[in-house]
């Protein structure tokens, strides 16, 4: 079986990019610029874009407003996953999360693993949905947004993907 149906027309979604941050700004946020460029160039719309501090409950206003807005169906962030004491991205946006998509972690701590071995553990990379909004929490290396952006979220918000993709199922009007 392919893995596109080109009887099936590619939906495009909006999308919303947070850098998580104390240290990036817009000049240097390179991690958010590469999601940005993969949302666009794979059809899709950048409808907004911030970066953040690791403050919690910044981070819930920020994602709480993007999830009860209908006009955005997918937020990536990157950034406070790691092992550190200044990780906060799981404890400000999981207690939002309606529903957990645990393969996206799994999946992207595996890839991790083929490229830079055990380390790859200290990664809290997680996914989820809230109100019909796609949520995909990754660490903030460029490297490590690449690998989740190229190896498994750009494919999965692809709607001619098969046999199954979110993007089909987040569209506003599929």
């Amino acid at each position: 079986m392919s893995k596109t149906d080109t009887r099936t027309p590619p939906v495009s979604l909006n999308c919303a990019v947070l850098t998580i941050s104390d240290t990036r700004n817009a000049s240097n946020d390179t991690s958010g610029d590469y999601l940005v460029d993969g949302v666009v160039n794979a059809g899709h719309r950048c409808a907004t874009r911030a970066i953040s501090s690791g403050n919690l409950y910044q981070l819930r206003k920020v994602i709480s407003d993007w999830i009860a807005d209908d006009g955005i169906q997918v937020i990536l962030t990157n950034g406070g996953t790691g092992f550190t004491h200044q990780k906060s991205t799981a404890a400000a946006i999981t207690p939002l999360l309606d529903v957990t998509v645990a393969g996206f972690g799994e999946l992207f701590r595996h890839l991790s693993f083929l490229d830079i071995g055990t380390s790859s553990l200290q990664s809290d990379a997680f996914a989820g949905s809230a109100n019909n909004t796609l949520v995909f929490c990754m660490p903030g290396s460029t490297n490590a947004c690449k690998l989740a952006w190229d190896r498994i979220i750009k494919e999965q918000l692809d709607s001619t993907h098969r046999p199954c993709n979110f993007g089909t199922q987040y569209a506003v009007n599929p």
